[in-house]
């Protein structure tokens, strides 16, 4: 079962295609780690820059490519920024523990400015047939979007996590623009609700399969330590149980989002597909690549699973795509970008 919603009929749609492969991919990402190894990580802003606009530029909608535009001297800039505050805090930290806890403070007080300058440093250099991509996310939204409903999910014990999850979706996608046209979302609470419902039955599931498996290796209590076989045979279902519920949210998340996006007054309408079944088949075979390979298989792996998400989701158009009219141009700084990046902060698909 995946979520994929049923009110979005779309005729005369236009799927993406991803045309990158894993060979070429390969060749751009070993460069970029070598060279990025050898200038003790500077060259990294570079390699960013390289893979995004190799990827973007690999994902066409009506035969055109989308492009990136990032400057890789302002990436590294950001990001030198960020690796002196980071090793300020950890030689506090080492010296002076309650001045540490307070800067770990701050850096939540400001992580949502940190991500609102990210998405926008992200749009604002991000093209399609010429025409940029924008973010005009305010301040005062991104600290609702990003600290109060996380804050009120935490202390609900989770019960109001979907409610935050659909605020940072409307943020990011209402306050995003192709040009000078902006996208709207529908994305309803309940239908995210009915995920998290879903999720948490399939983890009832896999924990009366672990915690039966356990009792009958056990033997009704025997605390002698099993045989490897035995904690095999309890491992592999918990860790097919995780793989299964992983490929499920993520193939009904994106469905649920994309198929909810309009540009403009329904300009275009997307819709996304993506079945939790072949997912979930590209993440266990990834999985065994990247071990087989020690690590190498990566840039196989990144392709064969962008190419699934993006050719799964299709654009219908009311209005010819050249269209549209551009927005106000935007200089953006590379602080937010490079803060994400360094703490592995995904907003990206």
């Amino acid at each position: 079962m995946t979520f994929i919603p049923d009110d979005a009929p779309m005729a005369d749609a236009t799927p993406l295609t991803f045309t990158a492969t894993g060979s070429e991919y390969f060749r751009i990402w070993i460069v970029n780690l070598f060279l990025s190894i050898l200038t003790l990580g500077i060259y990294s802003a570079w390699a960013k820059v390289r893979t995004l606009r190799y990827l973007y530029r690999n994902t066409q909608l009506d035969g055109h490519g989308f492009d990136y535009h990032g400057n890789p001297l302002s990436i590294l800039k950001g990001r030198i920024i960020v690796f002196v505050l980071v090793v300020v805090a950890q030689l506090l930290e080492g010296f002076l523990p309650l001045l540490s806890l307070a800067m770990s403070a701050l850096f939540i007080a400001v992580l949502p400015w940190l991500v609102m300058r990210s998405l926008s440093f992200r749009m604002a250099y991000t093209s399609h047939r010429g025409l940029r991509f924008g973010f005009d996310g305010r301040l005062a939204g991104a600290y609702r979007t990003l600290l109060l409903w996380p804050a009120l999910a935490l202390v609900s014990c989770g019960l109001l996590a979907p409610i935050a999850y659909q605020r940072f979706k409307q943020y990011q996608h209402e306050h995003t623009r192709y040009g000078s046209t902006p996208f709207h979302i529908r994305l309803r609470t309940g239908s995210v609700y009915g995920l998290m419902f879903a999720v948490i039955g399939m983890l009832i599931v896999t924990g009366v399969i672990v915690a039966t498996l356990t009792s009958i290796l056990l033997d009704g209590g025997n605390l002698e330590m099993p045989a490897v076989s035995s904690l095999l045979m309890i491992a592999l279902p918990a860790y097919a149980g995780i793989f299964v519920i992983d490929a499920f949210m993520v193939a009904s998340l994106q469905n649920l989002v994309w198929s909810g996006t309009t540009l403009g007054d329904d300009a275009l309408r997307f819709r996304s597909d993506v079945r939790t079944l072949p997912l979930l088949a590209i993440l266990v075979t990834n999985l065994l690549g990247m071990i087989v390979t020690l690590g190498l298989f990566y840039p196989f792996a990144r392709i064969r699973l962008l190419r699934y998400r993006l050719q799964h989701v299709s654009v219908a158009a009311s209005v010819p795509l050249d269209s549209f009219v551009a927005g106000q141009p935007q200089e953006v700084s590379a602080l937010g970008d490079a803060m994400t990046d360094w703490y592995d902060i995904d907003i990206s698909l």
